[in-house]
């Protein structure tokens, strides 16, 4: 999974008076939790639109004024709610050897049969929560339409791999066809063919 560092000042004084003089000069509060005790640190709030402002899913790496760097995921946002700045921000630390849950998007390819014959493409799932290593999360996952005919559905089932574990039940559906005014007789091809040979019969 590609990351995005995000250089930082460790916060020394975490009261709201400091708190509210760091939002005022530009600056995002931020914590990172998972390791032995929580780090509190800032950065400018520019340096998080590639992590925040994206549907991409991306790990980051925490680089502090005193030379220490750490590896993390993006956990909780708080925006303001007039203005929509970015007020605080959590982020949980990630470790090799320890697995992690996180979302991650959805990308379809292919080409549906049943779009071709008028059906409507809908979308259920736009990202997937998935559970692995660090080093197995991947930057999206691919869902193939090409088999769905109008009134298909693709389960998760269908995307499961051994590299990471979906935490979603097994008839969650991912996308599916379905029928429109303008959709057309859905039949597969070997179908076609059969009634084809023997009309020439």
């Amino acid at each position: 999974m590609k990351s995005i560092t995000i250089n930082g000042s460790q916060r020394e004084s975490v009261g709201k008076k400091a708190t509210k003089a760091l939002r005022n000069a530009g600056q995002v509060p931020c914590v990172l939790y998972g390791g032995d005790k929580p780090v509190h640190f800032s950065a400018e709030e520019l340096a998080f639109s590639k992590l925040v402002y994206t549907p991409n899913a991306h790990t980051v790496v925490i680089a502090l004024e005193n030379g220490e760097t750490y590896n993390a995921v993006l956990q909780d946002i708080q925006f303001h709610p007039v203005t929509d700045a970015i007020m605080h921000i959590d982020f949980y630390q990630l470790f090799e050897d320890k697995e992690i849950t996180m979302e991650i998007p959805v990308v379809l390819i292919g080409n549906s049969r049943g779009v071709k014959n008028g059906g409507v493409l809908r979308k259920n799932k736009r990202s997937l929560r998935v559970k692995a290593l660090p080093a197995n999360l991947p930057d999206f996952i691919e869902a193939d339409i090409t088999p769905l005919r109008i009134g298909g559905k693709l389960y998760i089932t269908t995307l499961e791999n051994d590299a990471y574990k979906f935490m979603h039940p097994d008839n969650t559906v991912v996308c599916q066809v379905r029928r429109s005014r303008n959709s057309v007789a859905d039949t597969d091809e070997d179908e076609e063919e059969e009634v084809e040979a023997a009309a020439a019969e």
